[in-house]
């Protein structure tokens, strides 16, 4: 990357915060501006802002071309991950922006970023330097070639690419590049930790039953939306294929403003866990984070918040005390059949509610029309099937701590 001129990073400091595709299309050009490298700056700088904010908040700070900034990780799983590794020697064999390499090397004495783009390379550099991460030592070359050639380090990081030859993206982790199947063994053999991302789409039996050298594996959400699985392998892991009941899953729900929430099982749990059915909704009901609904511990939560699930497949669970339940929570204020003069009841002074269905013959926009409802406000109406198949509609006020 060329060095901007005083001109350019001035207009990128007053354009910031404009609408980008208005600004691409009034931008000026002219000897003094660069301006397609502006509005890759702005348009970077907008993303950072949301997704890395301590890099946004350092105006040195520079970006790539969008399509690395949509591929990159958050810092807020970035820095999940980094508390996972720690040692001497660090390798992120797709390093790109370098978030993930950034936060994960501070606990490192040494990390290696390999990265084949030489303008994200040319990227990267500058910014380590404004952040003063001087044990980081960038290298333009091939994960898989610098991989074969590398000494043993104490953890490698890759996230596989997971767009194909036409750009369309993939999920499955031999359609990825590089394919994590291929080189599994290689990967221990030089790793004692070895770190994968993968695509969160990604069904999770698939994964487990792909790869032979398991340790763990973490599913991260942020704000109730599933971002992220990571895996991480070790050579002493080894349990062959089809032989995953005892691997770790760790669920992370990070949320805004707000402790996370963490569950850590096993699939031989779920197996054998007790679960308790309700006929009824009591005072308290709850929702799964998005992370545990993707892990499908969904038998164990009874057994061990002491909740009740309302229905085997509508996975909403209630309580008459409040618990401590990984996941949303929300004060019962009233329930209702489809019965007339019921739902007359249950709806009347009511304009806005927030509406979910689990388990129900309906979509949100169906039941929003059919119950005469805007978008929002205070309430939450779930519309879901109890353990004797009625449906009924439950009307909620958000908990957001434990002392309501």
């Amino acid at each position: 990357m060329n060095k901007l001129s005083q001109e350019t990073l001035q207009f990128i400091q007053s354009h910031r915060n404009d609408d980008i595709r208005q600004l691409a299309l009034k931008i000026k050009r002219n000897s003094n501006i660069d301006s397609e490298e502006a509005i890759i700056q702005i348009a970077g700088w907008q993303i950072a802002k949301k997704k890395i904010p301590s890099w946004a908040s350092n105006n040195d700070i520079l970006y790539p071309k969008h399509l690395s900034m949509e591929q990159c990780s958050s810092e807020v799983t970035a820095i999940y991950k980094s508390k996972l590794l720690k040692g001497n020697t660090f390798v992120d064999l797709t390093a790109g922006l370098g978030v993930d390499c950034y936060f994960i090397s501070r606990n490192f004495n040494h990390a290696d970023y390999v990265e084949r783009n030489p303008d994200l390379c040319s990227t990267a550099k500058h910014n380590f330097n404004i952040l003063g991460a001087d044990n980081i030592y960038i290298h333009n070359n091939d994960g898989i070639e610098y991989l074969k050639n590398m000494r043993p380090v104490d953890c490698i990081f890759l996230d596989p690419a997971r767009r194909n030859e036409h750009g369309g993206k993939t999920v499955a982790i031999t359609d990825c590049e590089p394919d994590i199947t291929q080189i599994e063994e290689l990967l221990v053999e030089k790793g004692k930790t070895v770190m994968v991302k993968l695509s969160p789409m990604l069904d999770i039996h698939s994964a487990l039953t792909e790869l032979k050298y398991i340790d763990s594996l973490h599913i991260i959400s942020v704000n109730n939306e599933c971002k992220e699985l990571i895996l991480v392998l070790t050579k002493d892991s080894f349990s062959g294929i089809n032989s995953y009941d005892n691997i770790k899953i760790n669920c992370e729900q990070i949320v805004n403003s707000q402790p996370s929430q963490h569950l850590e099982f096993t699939f031989s749990e779920e197996k054998i866990a007790d679960t308790k059915y309700s006929e009824k909704v009591g005072n308290y009901l709850y929702e799964p984070g998005a992370a545990i609904l993707k892990a499908g511990a969904f038998k164990l939560l009874s057994s061990r918040y002491e909740v009740e699930k309302l229905h085997i497949n509508s996975h909403l669970y209630t309580s008459n005390e409040l618990k401590d339940f990984p996941g949303r929570r929300f004060k019962v204020v009233e329930t209702s059949t489809f019965n007339k003069k019921e739902l007359k009841t249950f709806i009347k002074g009511l304009e806005n509610a927030n509406i979910t269905i689990r388990n129900f013959p309906s979509t949100v926009a169906e039941l929003r029309k059919k119950l005469k409802l805007k978008e929002g406000g205070d309430f939450y109406i779930f519309a879901t099937t109890l353990n004797n198949g009625e449906k009924v509609l439950i009307k909620c006020k958000s908990i957001k701590s434990l002392n309501p």
